[in-house]
């Protein structure tokens, strides 16, 4: 595939302010980026998207590590491998646009309950099951994030960036992996997502100094924020 210089820079803007928030809360690159990348050209999404969506997490981990909940990744991972092995099953059978409707309306549900019934506890329960949500929403989208992180919305900042960004790593390596499989992932966008790279270091680099903003009391209410519009924005784009 071939980008323009503008849209290029264009792709590179909109992944700074992504990694920008996703460094802060710890999700949100592949919400804001996602829409856009598609837009400049369909073949971004989602493997040169999940490309970003891995060496982001990674780069999170190495600096939140001291963080990390080993004993909730270990019951987020299986469901997050299982989703994305589930997702490469049915990509070809059912159309994009339902995937996002379906998806969309799901996080704004998720994100309502939060509201209303307070932040959910980290149960094995809920783990896996957020954990497969957002594997299959990651294989089949580029967009995982806002599963796992409407579970570990009431944990300390530290804790849900490195703990997410940990289930993140991992899990997009399963989900390059099924796309590869099912033949939509290979050199050509593994390049592509390469040259993506430059504006997420730059938003890494930033989000270390906006990340201790959102370390306080305005956590949880970013992650709904930021939730509701992933899930609208996923409705949106399959509506118009």
């Amino acid at each position: 595939m071939s980008l323009t210089i503008s849209e290029w820079l264009l792709a590179t803007v909109v992944l700074l302010v992504g990694t920008v928030i996703q460094g802060s809360v710890g999700f949100g690159v592949a919400l804001l980026g996602a829409p856009v990348l598609f837009w400049i050209d369909p073949a971004l999404i989602p493997g040169p998207m999940l490309v970003v969506g891995m060496a982001l997490p990674f780069m999170i981990l190495l600096r939140e590590r001291r963080s990390l909940d080993v004993h909730g990744m270990g019951w987020a991972l299986p469901g997050q491998l299982g989703g994305a092995a589930l997702a490469a099953l049915v990509l070809a059978r059912i159309p994009a646009d339902s995937l996002s409707l379906i998806f969309g309306l799901l996080v704004l549900f998720a994100v309502a309950l939060s509201v209303f019934a307070g932040a959910p506890r980290p149960t094995p329960g809920r783990l896996l099951a957020a954990g497969s949500m957002s594997g299959f929403m990651a294989t089949a989208t580029s967009i995982g994030g806002p599963p796992l992180a409407l579970v570990y919305q009431a944990a300390p900042g530290g804790r849900l960036r490195a703990t997410l960004s940990a289930i993140f790593v991992v899990g997009g390596v399963g989900s390059l992996t099924a796309l590869a499989v099912i033949g939509r992932f290979g050199m050509t966008e593994f390049l592509a997502g390469l040259s993506l790279l430059p504006g997420a270091l730059l938003g890494f680099w930033l989000s270390g100094f906006t990340a201790r903003a959102l370390d306080r009391s305005w956590l949880r209410p970013a992650v709904l924020a930021v939730s509701a519009v992933a899930g609208a924005a996923a409705v949106a784009d399959a509506v118009l």
